[in-house]
């Protein structure tokens, strides 16, 4: 899919007001046990078909009114990620202009991880 350059200009300006990480380091994070949330913010079939292991469900268009209920800290370490890294680098903005401080939009997205052929989970997601 062909992206617009008003989409482009928004992501770019959303991240040079942001952090990024890259996907080797959210590997080594997940394979230390280090503690911090990642969250999958592409929409719910895009969920349902994989995802990272230990990765939590909040799609873009609910991640801000639902994050408290996960991340009542604003320090929490939260790490977002979506298809290409873009949807995520507009996600991470907002949360850090709700205040929380060490957000993180993962260079690449799921793309990217698959594409190093990194472990995912295909199952089907319980509903709860």
């Amino acid at each position: 899919m062909e992206l617009s350059e008003k989409y482009l200009k928004l992501v770019s300006e959303a991240k040079a007001k942001i952090n990024e990480i890259d996907i080797n380091f959210v590997r080594k994070l997940i394979n230390d046990k280090e503690n911090f949330l990642l969250i999958d913010i592409r929409e719910e079939s895009e969920w349902e078909n994989n995802r990272i292991p230990g990765a939590i469900y909040l799609g873009k268009g609910i991640i801000e009114r639902e994050i408290e209920s996960v991340a009542p800290n604003n320090d929490t370490q939260i790490v977002l990620y979506c298809g290409g890294g873009y949807r995520s680098a507009l996600s991470a903005e907002n949360l850090q202009r709700m205040g929380y401080k060490n957000v993180y939009s993962m260079i690449g997205g799921i793309t990217e991880w698959e594409e190093k052929d990194f472990p995912l989970n295909t199952e089907a997601p319980s509903k709860t």
